[in-house]
């Protein structure tokens, strides 16, 4: 019986566990509509921006584990592919489906016709062109299967049509599902028993190692078994922002967040470290401060389930391309009685008084009542506050640095995404995550800079329902660029130099009410909590703005002495 694209497309996305799909509408209208009458579960979501559709399908990947869908008619295909530069840096799976042009009209200066096929390539595990209705089943299969195995990330296909109407031509072809690449891992890599054994035999050996795991272990979901070979070895853990999930922040072997966005004491035990163990991270600027935490060179053992990724930056003692989860639940089963090392003792004490003597340091700032409010104490009140089940979204920039260093994941079961490096990403994605996450509940943490970026958006949640908690820090600046200015100013700032970070003052709270939200203004630190739990029940969208201090600047990351020239062995 002959059908069309449309439903092909329609049941596929289905087939495939699509619960959601967000864009700017002028794009596979006829699809749009075979979702509404044949899976009416599947839940369209009309966005204010292309790049915004992007963060959402990311937020919502993210936190499902399935592939987010964005859509965008060809006049918007460029901003849709500005918005997958987050999901490609954070290795997130994301599959855009975007108009193109036709053969008839193809270089005669139709309207709004650009080729948009070459600025999806630097962002994209698999750019593709569908321009036979005959290619949906094949394509839409292949782009689920890349955006799912190895290394997760975006897949771009575009659709003959500035509008994508090759899905109305009729077709004889069957949807094609492959059940098993509908969530990330889709493959597990299996590692070898004698590549493991040699990771043991190094870490035993070791009088200072430290485990640095990124957001491969969260992608992999193996923050269980992460924590329990911890446990066995004492082996105290690291993690990247996009692992910071992977282990509670209040676990004896937790020392934070490494790298540049990181916490004091972090940085201070991989700096120390004789053995570094990464573990699903590509060991990028990030994560370990432009590679001086810890320096190269220092003895490293990498695992990770993009073969290419291992030895890229640090030359390796050992390494294992493996799918987390596999590796570290094997290596558990493979770790003998001796193998926690012998002179363990000393160095995990060393790492409890790093620990205790930052959290002396930053005791009063976490607890400060100052008006306005310090940026810390909405850390800290946000790790005590949040439900045991909830999401953390959190945006680059300072709200990075200051979630980073400040706030602790206390459960399991809670759940911490990051910007990969994206201002204004963390509302987007924390309306995809919240359409993922169902019951659970989902905050968002932004500045007003990054807030500014999509606040249009605030009419999309109360739209469509979507009752994410947003917490602003609003200081009416970016204060993040006052050092660097000041420092282009030679230290000598002026009333003009403030212009180039610092804005008007915007009631957000104000702003949410007009826009369908409950808003919810905090002035003083002690009517946070109060803020906060009100929010997490009032069962709508809500904005919380936190009237912050544009004075207080993040404290910089630890970085250790360089190393003194090392004489050549004989």
């Amino acid at each position: 019986m002959t059908g069309t694209g449309a439903r092909v497309v329609a049941d596929m996305l289905a087939g495939y566990g699509v619960t959601h799909v967000f864009g700017v509408p002028a794009i596979l209208r006829r699809t749009l509509a075979a979702l509404e009458a044949h899976h009416p579960h599947v839940q369209r979501v009309v966005t204010h921006g292309e790049k915004s559709a992007a963060y959402m399908a990311d937020g919502y990947a993210r936190v499902s584990g399935r592939p987010g869908i964005a859509m965008a008619q060809v006049v918007g295909a460029l901003n849709l592919a500005a918005g997958l530069r987050e999901p490609f840096l954070a290795g997130s799976p994301v599959i855009a489906l975007t108009g193109g042009r036709s053969p008839a009209t193809r270089f005669r200066h139709v309207y709004q016709e650009v080729d948009d096929v070459p600025a999806f390539e630097p962002v994209t595990k698999f750019n593709a062109t569908i321009d036979d209705v005959s290619r949906f089943p094949d394509l839409l299969r292949h782009a689920f299967r890349v955006a799912t195995t190895g290394a997760p990330g975006p897949v771009h296909l575009q659709i003959q049509g500035n509008e994508g109407q090759l899905d109305a031509e009729p077709t004889d072809v069957e949807p094609l599902v492959e059940p098993e690449c509908a969530r990330v891992p889709a493959r597990r890599l299996v590692p070898a028993d004698e590549d493991l054994l040699a990771v043991l035999r190094l870490l035993a050996a070791a009088r200072r190692p430290v485990v640095v795991a990124g957001g491969g272990v969260r992608a992999s979901r193996a923050g269980a078994e992460l924590v329990a070979l911890a446990e066995r070895l004492g082996v105290p853990v690291a993690t990247s922002a996009n692992g910071k999930d992977t282990i509670p922040g209040t676990h004896p072997l937790s020392v934070g967040v490494v790298g540049t966005y990181s916490r004091e004491c972090a940085n201070q035990v991989v700096a120390r470290a004789d053995l570094v163990c990464f573990v699903g991270t590509r060991t990028g600027g990030m994560t370990t401060h432009v590679w001086t935490v810890p320096p190269i060179g220092v003895p490293a053992i990498q695992i990770d389930v993009e073969p290419s990724h291992l030895g890229r930056n640090y030359p390796l003692r050992a390494a294992v391309a493996a799918d987390a989860k596999l590796a570290l639940a094997r290596m558990l089963a493979l770790a003998g009685a001796d193998t926690a090392g012998a002179e363990r003792g000393a160095w995990l004490a060393e790492v409890d008084r790093r620990r205790a003597d930052w959290r002396a340091r930053y005791r009063e700032v976490l607890t400060s009542d100052a008006v306005p409010v310090r940026p810390e104490r909405i850390a800290a009140e946000l790790t005590a506050g949040l439900p045991r089940d909830a999401v953390l979204v959190v945006d680059t920039g300072h709200a990075g640095m200051w979630m980073a260093q400040f706030h602790d994941v206390t459960s399991p079961d809670q759940g911490y995404l990051r910007s990969a490096g994206h201002l204004g990403w963390a509302f987007s994605a924390g309306l995809g995550a919240k359409c993922a996450a169902g019951d659970r509940p989902v905050v968002a943490f932004t500045g007003d800079a990054g807030l500014h970026y999509h606040l249009g958006e605030i009419e999309t949640a109360a739209r469509r329902g979507i009752n994410l908690v947003t917490v602003v820090n609003n200081n009416s600046g970016g204060n993040q660029s006052k050092r660097g200015f000041d420092r282009a100013y030679d230290g000598r700032p002026t009333a003009r130099s403030r212009e180039l970070w610092t804005y008007r003052d915007v009631d957000f709270a104000r702003v949410g009410t007009e826009l369908g939200a409950l808003g919810l203004r905090v002035d003083r630190p002690g009517d946070l909590p109060k803020a906060l739990d009100q929010a997490l029940h009032a069962g709508r969208p809500v904005i919380v703005d936190v009237r912050t201090d544009l004075e207080v600047v993040a404290p910089p990351p630890f970085a250790p002495q360089p190393l003194a020239p090392q004489p050549l062995a004989p």
